[in-house]
């Protein structure tokens, strides 16, 4: 039962199988302006009916790796190369392929695969194509993120005590339960070696919280937009969040809260924004939005 119901959860978390509707991914350029964001250019790159979500940019090259359904209903991983413009698949698999990221030796492409018995493991495939290497494959995983190239940050749902944020080590295999009721963003913070979640604390709010694998140490950095739980890094101090139809900006050397971003051109199409994803640079945003 434990397991049917994680499978139920996780096809609403990691990509919502069946209920899931159609999104897009509008990418933007992104610059500073007299110490003013300013987001510009935006410009649809899956301009097709379906699902397609789960933006992540390659540190290195000009790639953006997002999860996409095919005709039959499951989801590969594509890349696309934003300086020409093309788009081509990294799998065709039978199964379900989520959450693309780059590992941190830059050589593979670690994602959540679901299978049809509802099982999820976190597996891995080459940058360069070839098959899948499974890494865990005894939780039920739903958002990772790297802290190094032996350890993650896992969102982990838990069944009947929901989801959980986790510790996993590797090489010993050490599962470590930090935190309860996280939402969906897991991150590296820039040029800090800490990793930053969002945890619920009542129905409405939510913060913005770093952990240090260093000390083991959790601590509370910002409160995030009521509501909501996703959430990208610009630089080492300063986040961006959207309400769901506008963006905003949080510097925490400031503490000034949330403020709006200026976005030039065509803002129509920013509806039912969920995700946000930024280069390395910090000169292209990602947004997923409704069709």
């Amino acid at each position: 039962m434990i397991r049917l119901l994680c499978f139920v959860l996780l096809s609403f978390c990691a990509g919502g199988i069946a209920a899931q509707t159609g999104s897009d991914i509008i990418l933007f350029d992104l610059k500073q302006v007299d110490h003013v964001l300013v987001v510009s250019g935006g410009k649809n790159i899956t301009a097709r009916k379906g699902y397609d979500n789960q933006p992540f940019f390659d540190p290195v090259k000009p790639l953006i790796y997002f999860a996409s359904f095919n005709d039959s209903g499951r989801s590969d991983i594509k890349v696309y190369q934003y300086h020409k413009n093309s788009t081509v698949n990294l799998t065709v698999t039978a199964e379900r392929e989520y959450s693309p990221t780059v590992t941190p030796d830059g050589q593979f492409i670690s994602c959540i695969i679901q299978r049809d018995n509802g099982e999820q493991d976190l597996g891995r495939y080459p940058v360069k194509g070839g098959e899948a290497e499974v890494l865990i494959n005894d939780l039920v995983i739903g958002y990772h993120a790297w802290i190094n190239r032996e350890q993650l940050l896992l969102f982990v749902l838990d069944g009947k005590d929901g989801n959980s944020l986790h510790f996993y080590d590797l090489p010993s295999k050490k599962d470590t339960v930090l935190a309860n009721g996280i939402g969906r963003s897991l991150h590296a913070i820039p040029g800090t070696g800490k990793m930053s979640f969002v945890q619920r604390v009542s129905e409405k709010e939510l913060l913005v919280k770093a952990f240090n694998p260093a000390s083991m140490e959790i601590t509370t950095i910002a409160p995030a937009m009521p509501g909501q739980d996703h959430l990208t890094w610009l630089n080492e101090h300063t986040l961006l969040m959207s309400d769901g139809t506008k963006l905003y900006v949080y510097d925490t050397l400031t503490n000034k809260g949330w403020q709006p971003v200026t976005i030039e051109g065509d803002v129509s199409m920013l509806k039912g924004i969920t995700r946000l994803a930024v280069n390395k640079k910090a000169s292209k945003l990602a947004v997923v939005v409704s069709e």
